[in-house]
């Protein structure tokens, strides 16, 4: 093999990089320590940019096109390389394809709760994540502060870099305009198009990137604050708890059973609080009218008078007629057939009267007959 054909083998003459990875980034081409032939053919396809780089500076960029290199396309390197009256030597460079075609469907989220101020809920926690789309548009500040050197920078090695800085402006931006929390899922084009315009001059100035589209797919709260948001909807959806109470009853008796035995609960206290409310009136009106019985019984202890108006004394004392006029809400739930929630619900609104002792609810029976009544 004479000296001319080792020379050949060591020059290199056409320059090309097709991309069938779908998720390459940049790609240094590989020169394996060989030369760059002058009059080389460097051949850019559709999205795709090629970037010189001599000894760590940036020379010429490339848009897609075939292109012979000599000091008249590329006088950057021309320059840098001193080449004042041109140059027929081969010289080494690196050269780097940039994939520009428009990244698509590339998944963001938080990883930690969002705490934010809302109106209706106080200070809660939210969860967001959505897609969003990106090309590069500025090779050579992608090169310095993104892929740096690597041979070949696929998406998956940024795509944590790019998530921290999205959620970051996310969460500021979500901060600031204040949007609560139920209204936010009617709102998620609104504020992905608002975002938009805040992410990308971040990521513009500090990657050379551009952020084409930015969607908010759904944000969501703790689990504790979903089962009040149910718990409302719920309530919403019962509408009067006093006719839902009544239809329960009905539709319990109609059945019968255990559930017939819950329903008469309620017409059996009634029955037993008007029982014991005229034994009262009974007792208070024989008090009254058998004043001179008592005087007259007081002579003679032992007669069947004296024993009567012993019995008249005492029965108005009796603490079983006194207990039976206070429920606590389980019991106010069991009465009623529901859930002891839903009426913790209709103390909170104020629709059901009773009184709070302590870290405990107390409901008159007085006040239930009232509730019932509508």
């Amino acid at each position: 093999m004479d000296f001319m054909k080792i020379i050949t083998k060591q020059l290199i003459e056409i320059i090309e990089w097709t991309d069938d990875s779908r998720d390459t980034l940049s790609y240094r081409w590989p020169d394996e320590d060989k030369e760059i032939k002058n009059g080389a053919q460097l051949v850019v396809r559709e999205s795709q940019q090629v970037q010189f780089v001599s000894e760590g500076q940036f020379a010429d960029l490339f848009n897609p096109g075939r292109y012979q290199l000599t000091t008249q396309n590329i006088p950057i390197l021309s320059t840098l390389r001193g080449w004042k009256y041109g140059f027929n030597s081969p010289f080494k460079c690196d050269v780097y394809y940039i994939n520009t075609r428009l990244f698509t469907g590339n998944k963001w989220g938080t990883s930690n709760p969002i705490m934010m101020r809302d109106k209706d809920f106080g200070v809660i926690r939210l969860r967001a994540f959505g897609t969003y789309d990106f090309r590069i548009t500025n090779a050579a500040l992608f090169l310095k502060e993104v892929a740096g050197t690597d041979q070949n920078f696929r998406i998956d090695e940024f795509a944590d870099t790019m998530r921290s800085r999205i959620v970051s402006i996310f969460s500021e931006a979500l901060a600031k305009a204040q949007v609560p929390a139920l209204d936010v899922a009617q709102r998620y084009s609104e504020l992905g198009d608002a975002l938009l315009q805040l992410i990308n001059p971040a990521v513009s100035e500090k990657y050379g990137l551009e952020i084409t589209s930015f969607l908010l797919e759904n944000v969501s709260v703790p689990p504790e604050v979903e089962q009040a948001i149910d718990k409302r909807s719920s309530m919403g959806a019962i509408g009067n708890l006093n006719d839902y109470v009544k239809y329960q009853m009905g539709q319990a008796m109609a059945n019968g059973g255990e559930g017939a035995a819950a329903a008469t609960i309620p017409a059996t206290m009634a029955m037993g609080f008007g029982m014991a409310q005229e034994m009262m009136k009974g007792m208070q009106g024989g008090a009254a009218g058998g004043a001179p019985a008592t005087g007259a019984a007081a002579a003679d202890p032992f007669s069947p008078a004296a024993a009567q108006a012993a019995q008249t004394q005492v029965a108005p004392a009796t603490p079983a007629a006194g207990a039976m006029q206070v429920l606590t809400p389980a019991q106010a739930a069991q009465v009623l057939g529901v859930a002891e929630a839903d009426v913790l619900a209709e103390i909170q609104a104020g629709n059901l009267k009773a009184r709070q002792i302590g870290s405990q609810w107390r409901i008159a029976q007085a006040a239930l007959d009232e509730f019932l009544r509508g």
